[in-house]
């Protein structure tokens, strides 16, 4: 039974060995290791990779002649994915203990939480940490046969649509791949890469990870991989990776080489609802952003983070900052909610 990827062994040593996780890129290692469990830690010389967005309180710090960084983050580098954050067995108040005294240690402004699950939450709930939400969008199997039994759910005008974008792609000539683990050959990797590098190169930015990522997780992660390719004739033109467990999928990369029309909804949500479905996950999330994503049917959700700040002053601050976020994030998501194309009352 394949478990949470992002907390593997494999999947920290892949971010570390490439050289994307080291002291020299923002991310000090300084994790908490005890008999009961692990407990990733960084100290952070900023806020880049992380998704959850402070660099207003970082200026603040600033404005009154403090320093935010160094500051100390639990979270799965690059990632943006709700999970659990720590293995074992770790108590609330031995976790606290090694933060306050990695605090100390580190001279770090506080402790930020990113995307804990429920569980970690409900662990940490007695300790002082201010929650701050965020709204992201994430796909519900709802015990779905198939595709088809999917779009079932859809008023009709909008299930007509999504099949005319997924027409569109086939008609432009493009044929879709799924390969998993051993499958992924070593130019589906080159190719892949190249993809994921383009992305970022076409904003003006350097890739947060290398080739040596992608080679390390595609060995030792293999089973919990799968990667669609679009071709063109023998020519591939775009890719997408994703990561899987037991009962979730997760959109973790993606790119083109090729500007083709729908083919990003096709790669990157309608090929992972298809491979979710069969195989019984109970959930997909695609990842950040993009309200585009509840036309097709991924459902917005609250995603939260925890926060500690040493200094009582901006602690108070921060607390009160986002009990109003939190009234904004929920005001959001229920106005998202009525934009979702399911029928309603059993109607279309």
């Amino acid at each position: 039974m394949s478990v949470y990827p992002f907390l593997s062994d494999a999947f920290f040593d892949a971010l570390q060995g490439c050289g994307a996780v080291t002291p020299k890129t923002g991310w000090q290692p300084c994790h908490l290791e005890t008999a009961a469990g692990w407990v990733p830690l960084y100290a952070r010389s900023h806020s880049r990779g992380e998704y959850v967005f402070d660099y207003s309180w970082a200026e603040a710090y600033h404005r009154h002649g403090l320093d935010y960084y160094p500051k100390l983050v639990t979270s799965i580098p690059f990632t943006p994915v709700t999970g659990p954050r720590w293995r074992g067995e770790i108590s609330a108040d031995s976790l606290w203990a090694g933060v306050q005294e990695r605090l100390r240690e580190q001279q770090a402004s506080g402790w930020h939480l990113l995307f804990p699950d429920a569980a970690c939450r409900e662990q940490l709930q007695e300790l002082p940490l201010v929650s701050r939400q965020a709204c992201h969008f994430r796909w519900v199997n709802r015990d779905y046969r198939d595709f088809d039994d999917f779009l079932g759910q859809f008023q009709s005008r909008k299930r007509k649509n999504l099949r005319k974008e997924r027409r569109r792609v086939q008609e432009q000539g493009l044929t879709i791949t799924r390969h998993q683990g051993g499958q992924i050959s070593a130019s589906d990797w080159a190719f892949f890469y190249q993809c994921y590098a383009s992305t970022y190169l076409k904003r003006g930015q350097l890739p947060y990870l290398n080739e040596a990522f992608f080679s390390a997780v595609g060995e030792r992660l293999a089973d919990q991989l799968m990667l669609v390719l679009a071709r063109d004739g023998d020519r591939p033109v775009a890719a997408a990776l994703y990561f899987f467990d037991a009962d979730c999928l997760y959109g973790r990369y993606w790119g083109c080489l090729e500007e083709r029309d729908g083919l990003h909804f096709e790669l990157c949500y309608y090929q992972g609802i298809e491979f979710a479905i069969e195989r019984q996950l109970t959930a997909f999330d695609p990842g950040v952003q993009g309200e585009h994503k509840i036309l097709r049917g991924f459902e917005p959700v609250i995603t939260w983070s925890m926060h500690h700040l040493r200094e009582p002053a901006f602690h108070n601050a921060i607390a009160d900052f986002c009990r109003e976020e939190a009234a904004h994030v929920q005001r959001y998501r229920e106005e998202a909610m009525t934009l979702l194309p399911f029928r309603k009352g059993g109607g279309d």
